[in-house]
């Protein structure tokens, strides 16, 4: 799996690769039992501290896409929660629809757009 950082966004490193392992997973790009790459050998790869990668890390682990194990590093082991899940991406949405409503976006687009980035994910999904 390539990642790549934008050293240019607003958005945090820990985050883009947090945001890039999930699509990854939901793209079937990566999958249940694989391992990524060490934390240091990630660091080293993208050009990145350490401790920005262990962040990543450990937010993964703590939203549960992975596990950590001494011997096979970080390892996707999907938790599944799927109330827990459904919950949180209801906050996240409200936020999202409300800016999309503030810019009078429509009903007919966000359905549009769902279906499209939900199509991206559909090998993973059935």
């Amino acid at each position: 799996m390539l990642i790549e950082v934008d050293f240019n966004s607003d958005e945090a490193i820990y985050i883009q690769l947090c945001n890039q392992i999930i699509i990854g997973i939901a793209t079937s790009m990566i999958q249940e039992g694989d391992s990524l790459p060490s934390v240091r050998r990630l660091a080293d790869t993208i050009g990145v501290n350490m401790h920005t990668v262990n962040k990543a890390y450990s937010i993964l682990k703590r939203e549960g896409y992975i596990s950590l194990d001494k011997r096979r590093g970080a390892v996707i082991a999907l938790a599944a929660d799927k109330a827990e899940q459904l919950e949180q991406m209801r906050r996240e949405l409200k936020i999202v629809l409300a800016r999309g409503c503030c810019k009078s976006i429509t009903r007919r687009e966000v359905h549009a757009l769902v279906d499209e980035i939900l199509d991206d994910y559909s090998s993973a999904m059935y």
